[in-house]
């Protein structure tokens, strides 16, 4: 099982590399910058260094997996990532090739993927064009929708009864309301992390009032996670913001703090995630150690690599992700864009399509 603290290699680069920094270099801490750190308020200790060692780790992992340019590689480095994570559109055929006689099952992030990128998450609309295809491929095969959102939030957004959502990363599991793909349990509904609903709510509240002096900061209640979108903060607040955020949870042990694009998340210490969540999905669908069923898991947040893990070392089905700037991912396949990924699933309807017509006249 894949391990839900684990971060991608470029953030822990990152860390790494800001700990060393801070710790080691002399300049960091000079007259310079005495004036961030009067010696009256702030002795410089040991404990001190560390702390804003720590912070500057933040800020720098913050970066590295929140990236704000389109590609901070050359046109070599990008040309050598896709050699590696090839397109799905272009690879499209080798994809289908391998579930000519295998139960195809439909994955989906949602920010980033089914829908782009807002700076108000409340705005995340899914284009008309892309929830027909998302409908059409719950026609076909059985799909479902994975989310840090709240499951309520997701269904809002997509409002398509057929499909089952996974909410909160997986921690609040429902199924559709018809069930014609379904093989095994059918009262499908998952919720690992019920103990914590009222520690979450509370830690909320408590969030919502550290964060208010902070310009941009926007505080999202997912009811088994709570995401702080730094999406609108300038910069310079990064470290304010994740010391802030930081100082909430020190009193709550049984939580824990990650990082997603543009968000910090707070979640229960449980091992629970994406990853998961499909394992929980794929044996609700009767597939348990199956080797009739493909998996594809399209999705573009670091959060999703606990699903893209799963599938590689399940040894079954492709990993997508959905990104323009190369890096480091367990994902085989990649698209670009939500249009891209729009496009995907169409020409996954008209292969299931081609292949009924095929059957019908044999």
């Amino acid at each position: 099982m894949t391990n839900p603290n684990a971060v991608v290699s470029d953030t822990q680069s990152a860390i790494a590399m800001a700990i060393t920094a801070a710790v080691n270099s002399p300049s960091l801490f000079s007259r310079t910058n005495i004036t961030l750190f009067p010696r009256n308020k702030f002795p410089v200790t040991t404990k001190n260094i560390e702390t804003a060692g720590k912070n500057i780790a933040w800020v720098e992992a913050m970066r590295a997996s929140s990236p704000t340019r389109k590609s901070s590689q050359d046109n070599e480095d990008k040309k050598a990532w896709i050699m590696k994570h090839p397109s799905a559109l272009g690879m499209f055929e080798e994809i289908m090739s391998a579930a000519k006689t295998k139960q195809v099952v439909i994955f989906l992030d949602y920010d980033g993927t089914l829908s782009p990128i807002v700076e108000n998450p409340d705005q995340a609309y899914m284009d008309p064009e892309m929830r027909k295809a998302v409908k059409n491929v719950a026609k076909c095969f059985p799909t479902a929708i994975v989310s840090g959102r709240c499951r309520a939030k997701v269904c809002n957004f997509v409002r398509l009864s057929e499909l089952y959502y996974a909410g909160s990363h997986g921690m609040d599991i429902k199924g559709p309301s018809s069930r014609k793909h379904q093989q095994g349990n059918q009262n499908v509904l998952c919720q690992p992390a019920k103990e914590f609903l009222p520690m979450m709510a509370e830690v909320y509240k408590i969030l919502i009032e550290k964060t208010k002096d902070i310009v941009g900061a926007n505080v999202e209640n997912n009811k088994f996670c709570l995401s702080i979108h730094y999406r609108c903060v300038k910069e310079q607040s990064w470290s304010d913001l994740a010391q802030k955020v930081k100082s909430v949870l020190k009193n709550y042990p049984k939580l824990k703090l990650t990082q997603g694009r543009m968000v910090l998340e707070i979640r229960p210490t449980i091992k629970w995630d994406k990853g998961r969540a499909i394992e929980f999905l794929m044996e609700s669908l009767g597939y348990t150690n199956s080797k009739d069923v493909l998996p594809i898991y399209i999705g573009d947040d670091r959060t999703d690599e606990d699903a893209f893990k799963v599938l590689r070392k399940q040894g079954q089905g492709f990993g997508i992700l959905v990104s323009k700037i190369p890096k480091e991912t367990e994902a085989v396949y990649s698209l670009q864009e939500p249009l891209e990924v729009m496009y995907f699933l169409q020409r996954l309807v008209a292969w299931k399509r081609s292949t009924l017509h095929s059957h019908e006249r044999v």
